[in-house]
């Protein structure tokens, strides 16, 4: 079975456990995810399954929105309310230093990877260096901050949505984001609620995974894709990854014979050639 599964992750899973889950429940090996999701973190867990798995890379690639929570007053190792408490101070802000500060962070900036991260340096994952206390050179990136909306502040609890660009670690941005209000303050709780097209209104529960009822998706659900029927000679150049003239327009087009997926196949001057292969 082939398809893509949208998730709402529930909290206290990890990305790895919903997949193994899913994995188990389609009797299916070749299942992966496009885009980690942390166990305090919900929402949206895109899931490719079968010869999908090829779409990871393209789906991973979309932007993604959140809702996010800042609690006030404390940092941690992790940069999230599960971790080891740093420090602590009673120091707090006004609702204008918040939207002042917001208004700075749109756009792109260069944003430093937490240390309990995937992201590997010398062959070993930045988690690995910090459960074992090593220090180790953070690496930076740039990213892309889309919106930055304010949507409440109450007590010591600021909560916000934001659109960013893919590989945006939140933990981070609050991190940045308290740093330029001058207070102490980590990530208290994270839904995503969106990833390229999928919104979470449209995930499957977690039951309805192991109950083995849910919704799967094909590429012309999930993506806004036009389709392209091939000819016999056509679909015998495609299958061998040829790039080929095609009489479309497109950017990115879906190449199907015989009403089964072959290719996503992308402009490339006059010709189109291969972007995913599906057989």
């Amino acid at each position: 079975m082939s398809g893509i599964i949208v998730v709402d992750k529930p909290i206290g899973y990890t990305s790895r456990d919903i997949v193994n889950i899913a994995s188990k429940v389609l009797k299916e090996k070749k299942v992966g995810h496009t885009g980690t999701l942390d166990p305090l973190a919900t929402g949206v867990l895109v899931l490719c399954v079968g010869k999908y798995t090829k779409l990871v890379d393209l789906l991973t690639s979309e932007d993604k929105e959140y809702i996010a929570e800042i609690k006030l007053g404390i940092t941690t190792d992790t940069l999230d309310i599960t971790g080891n408490i740093l420090d602590s101070s009673s120091a707090t802000t006004t609702k204008q230093d918040i939207l002042k500060v917001f208004s700075r962070f749109i756009g792109e900036y260069i944003m430093e990877v937490p240390k309990y991260s995937a992201i590997k340096v010398n062959g070993k994952k930045l988690y690995e260096y910090a459960r074992r206390g090593e220090e180790v050179t953070l690496p930076i990136k740039k990213v892309h901050i889309y919106e930055l909306e304010l949507l409440s502040f109450y007590k010591d609890i600021i909560t916000f949505h934001c659109k960013v660009e893919k590989g945006t670690y939140i933990r981070s941005l609050i991190r940045d984001i308290t740093k330029e209000l001058h207070v102490l303050g980590v990530m208290n709780n994270l839904t995503r609620i969106k990833q390229g097209d999928f919104k979470i209104e449209e995930a499957n529960s977690l039951e309805d995974i192991k109950n083995n009822n849910f919704k799967i998706l094909h590429i012309k659900d999930a993506l806004d894709i036009k389709e392209y029927k091939l000819n016999d000679l056509e679909y015998k150049k495609v299958s061998n990854g040829n790039k080929i003239e095609l009489p479309v327009m497109e950017s990115n087009i879906l190449l199907t014979y015989k009403q089964k997926e072959v290719a996503i196949y992308q402009k490339d001057d006059q010709l189109y050639k291969p972007k995913v292969m599906l057989i």
